[in-house]
């Protein structure tokens, strides 16, 4: 059975939408808070949130945003504002529908099928995952290639990327910097070797608190730099 959170303060009207869900066979939560129901949201195992724009203590829109940094089941916001920008800006951040009040309650019980029936496709697609590796705040994303610190994307290039993935991928194997450059840049060690201390330096000033004390990769005096577990 499929569960859906709720998130509306006008109790009349989420009443009305949890009554109309049960009965097409959904089980139902309501919360009427914004912030307790972000945290409903994420703590709970829900497969579709619909969600009001006009909250007390969080808007629709602030929920979304957050829930959708880790979150990606389908979202119905409701509102009574009509607004082309309203929605346009739900829409964008991560919102998969947009319903205006008043509305037809079997029209939203049929949309909330056509949501969950697509969402029931796309995850069960032939689709691999993305590749993540995770290391104490660090996340890396081999398959679309990004890399976060403690949730806060940086920018790589090509080059740091696959050096910084190679060594996180190797932890606690030192690495001189003939092997790194031969590795990273796919070609015998005839070249500039000094052009792997310029791009771990680069890296460490992306993902190391500390440069000084560096926390991920560390040197090796004399022969090379280990990723540290």
């Amino acid at each position: 059975m499929s569960r859906i959170l709720i998130i509306e303060d006008e109790v009349s009207i989420a009443e009305l939408e949890k009554d109309y869900l049960e009965l097409s066979g959904f089980e139902v939560e309501l919360e009427a808070d914004g912030e307790k129901g972000l945290e409903r949201a994420l703590s709970g195992d829900f497969d579709l949130l619909i969600l009001d724009l006009m909250l007390p203590g969080m808007d629709g829109f602030e929920i979304c945003r957050r829930f959708r940094e880790t979150e990606n089941i389908p979202i119905i916001m409701i509102s009574a504002k009509k607004e082309d920008i309203d929605k346009i800006w739900g829409l964008g951040l991560g919102a998969d529908d947009y319903m205006t009040k008043p509305f037809s309650p079997s029209e939203m019980v049929a949309r909330v099928k056509a949501h969950l029936a697509r969402y029931d496709r796309l995850i069960g697609s032939n689709y691999p995952e993305n590749e993540i590796i995770e290391i104490r705040g660090l996340k890396i994303d081999k398959t679309a290639r990004r890399v976060w610190i403690n949730g806060e994307e940086k920018n790589f290039t090509t080059k740091e990327f696959d050096l910084l993935t190679f060594l996180a991928q190797n932890p606690n194997h030192v690495f001189t910097k003939e092997e790194l450059f031969s590795k990273i840049w796919d070609m015998e060690s005839i070249g500039d070797i000094a052009t792997v201390t310029v791009h771990i330096k680069k890296i460490r000033e992306k993902i190391e608190f500390n440069t000084a004390k560096p926390q991920y990769i560390e040197t090796i005096w004399g022969v090379g730099y280990r990723f540290k577990m």
